[in-house]
């Protein structure tokens, strides 16, 4: 494959001219030449775009994928760092799992308001606290998550 000019990239890899602009800027990515006033990128930056795309994904910022590339551009990952990220993701599920049965208990719960069901009042107090869309809150382990099933009693009461 022939070298690339900023056109082409962008529409071979689906990103705007302007990203790769910036991505050049931040060193994520190095054009090889010009054409004219046309930025020129060796068709390899298409699997460099694809290991950022992927970061990006993964919830790691692009300093962050920065620091995966060694400096000769090869990837450089950090196995450390993605055992990190993916107990990140661990976290967001639980956390996102807990809001999702709030919010189906709170749409079947039989109670005669929300704010008389116990469980969407824990749900209430929780994100309060920051326990729900803080992450820098978050617990540390699933079993440090809040439960908002309640005990036996409440079970019943709000059921």
């Amino acid at each position: 494959m022939k070298d690339l000019d900023t056109a082409e990239l962008a529409r071979l890899t689906g990103l705007p001219a302007s990203t790769l602009r910036y991505y050049e800027e931040k060193g994520l990515i190095v054009s090889i030449g010009r054409r004219g006033l046309k930025r020129l990128f060796d068709p390899s930056v298409i699997d460099r775009l694809s290991l950022i795309a992927l970061g990006r994904a993964a919830g790691f910022s692009l300093d962050e994928i920065g620091g995966m590339f060694a400096p000769d551009g090869e990837p450089r990952i950090d196995r450390d760092q993605l055992t990190e990220k993916a107990e990140d993701i661990d976290r967001s599920i639980g956390r996102l799992t807990a809001m999702r049965d709030g919010l189906r208990h709170a749409a079947e719960c039989r109670a005669p308001t929300h704010m008389e069901c116990p469980t969407f009042r824990r749900l209430m107090r929780v994100a309060a606290k920051g326990g729900l869309g803080h992450p820098r809150q978050m617990p540390q382990s699933r079993a440090e998550l809040p439960s908002l099933r309640g005990g036996a009693s409440t079970a019943r009461a709000d059921s």
